[in-house]
């Protein structure tokens, strides 16, 4: 394996008889380095090297994160793509980075079956493909809940200081814990604070073959798992099992990607007798900050991690950048003057630097010559006890779209609604679904066409707006 490699000091780090993962069978730091070996030696054979570009299209699994690791010890330059993706998503990005080379497993197109332990796949050299651009390793695609995904490209540097950024977070799980990954390894919670921090750490990393809750408890247990990743539609789901699990060595659970609701906060903490804990970062630039210590109460976000340098103009929050991390000139609206505009609204407090999240700087509208934050409609009718997820846009008017697993009439929605905001804050129609559209990240869908796109049963009524 190529000494060269800038992530070589994570792959060599650790016994080869010291457990790396454990799924529905257990991979010690021996069989993984010795796999990555040799898909090393077959990609070589194969033409890639130091300045390719491969498009990396596999479900999750150990040979998904075997074939990224021996990727980048070539020299590649990887681009990930979701593969829940639907041709439709999924071509225009293949099109619009023309990688030189498609990695992508069999059945790539078929449906989720949890994460495997092994999976086949095959490398197609690409006519016309473009080489690397300089510098970048790392290739991802936002979450796109705002619409369409953009292009982030991210250099060796920044995924190797972002790793770092984890050790300074107080509680972080060290050598010898048990870490259950929720998240997706396809995006990045889950490949860096997951994956790539758990190999600098020496922790041993268990990601659960199903993620339905009664399973993922049961592995827990079993396996002695002292902290869970995941994100606040998992913790949802965990909640709601039946009984309290009994996890001794559980000390952990930490939530990243979106907001937790106050339900869910409150709901998995009752159950599972821990706080979840927030973390907060971007894309771009991974995490930026976050509080292990479960004292902060969501909408709060915790302090920035050292080595991030952010400020917070107008309540909207800026990173340092040493550059644009978007690829192909896009988005010249989001960095200027070594600034990352983040779109995110924040407080921080003047005592302590601790961030609270206040919602989407595009949350704000103006109706009536009013400015309307959305996102207090929206925290108004999440308060509703039937009501599990929101949505609020504001096109030619308010509206809002409303996720229950219980019966719920859109006329409740209007009296609630009135009852508790302004005229002009009313919405004034109301989507209710079953369940709202999200995209492969497990983020809510932010964007008005493609909602109404996505849902396929719903009930509308209209409010009057005048109180």
């Amino acid at each position: 394996m190529a000494n060269t490699w800038w992530g070589n000091h994570l792959l060599s780090r650790g016994a080869d008889d010291e457990l790396w993962a454990i799924s529905s069978e257990s991979i010690t730091r021996g069989q993984l380095r010795t796999v990555v070996a040799d898909l090393v030696q077959r990609f070589r054979e194969q033409g890639i090297g130091e300045g390719t570009s491969v498009l990396l299209r596999m479900k999750p699994s150990f040979t998904y994160l075997q074939v990224l690791l021996a990727l980048w010890s070539r020299g590649a330059q990887v681009v990930l793509v979701d593969f829940r993706l639907k041709p439709a998503e999924y071509e225009p990005l293949a099109d619009m980075v023309r990688p030189q080379y498609l990695v992508v497993a069999a059945g790539a197109d078929g449906p989720v079956a949890g994460f495997r332990q092994e999976s086949d796949f095959s490398t197609v050299r690409l006519p016309g493909g473009r080489p690397a651009h300089d510098g970048i390793r790392l290739v991802q695609f936002s979450s796109g809940s705002t619409g369409l995904p953009k292009v982030i490209g991210r250099p060796a540097e920044s995924v190797l200081a972002e790793i770092e950024r984890h050790d300074e977070l107080p509680g972080i799980p060290g050598k010898g814990e048990r870490v259950m990954l929720l998240n997706s390894v396809m995006h990045n919670m889950g490949l860096v604070t997951g994956v790539l921090h758990s190999l600098a750490a020496g922790t041993t990393l268990i990601v659960p073959p199903t993620l339905r809750p009664a399973e993922v408890v049961r592995l827990m247990a079993k396996t002695e798992a002292s902290a869970v990743y995941g994100t606040p539609v998992h913790y949802d789901l965990l909640a709601r099992i039946e009984g309290r699990p009994e996890l001794p060595h559980l000390r952990l659970a930490v939530s990243g990607g979106e907001r937790v609701p106050h339900d869910t906060f409150e709901r998995f903490g009752e159950h599972f007798g821990l706080p979840i804990c927030p973390v907060y970062g971007l894309t771009e630039i991974g995490l930026i900050a976050g509080d292990l210590s479960g004292t902060s109460v969501p909408p709060r976000l915790g302090l920035p991690v050292p080595g991030v340098e952010v400020k917070v103009q107008d309540e909207e929050l800026f990173v340092r950048m040493k550059q644009s991390p978007y690829l192909y000139d896009e988005h010249a609206d989001r960095f200027a003057n070594g600034w990352l505009r983040t779109y995110d609204r924040v407080r921080r407090d003047p005592v302590t630097g601790s961030l609270e999240l206040l919602g989407r700087a595009d949350s704000l509208v103006v109706v009536g010559g009013l400015k309307v934050d959305l996102a207090e409609v929206e925290a108004v009718l999440l308060g509703h006890p039937r009501v599990t997820e929101v949505m609020v846009t504001h096109g030619d008017v308010i509206e809002a779209f409303v996720g229950t697993d219980q019966a719920l009439a859109a006329d409740e929605l209007v009296a609630w609604c009135r009852e508790r905001l302004s005229p002009v804050k009313n919405p004034k129609r109301f989507l209710v679904t079953r369940r709202l559209p999200r995209n492969s990240m497990g983020k809510l869908v932010r964007d008005r066409a493609l909602m109404n796109g996505r849902l396929t049963s719903e009930t509308s009524s209209q409010t009057q707006g005048n109180g």
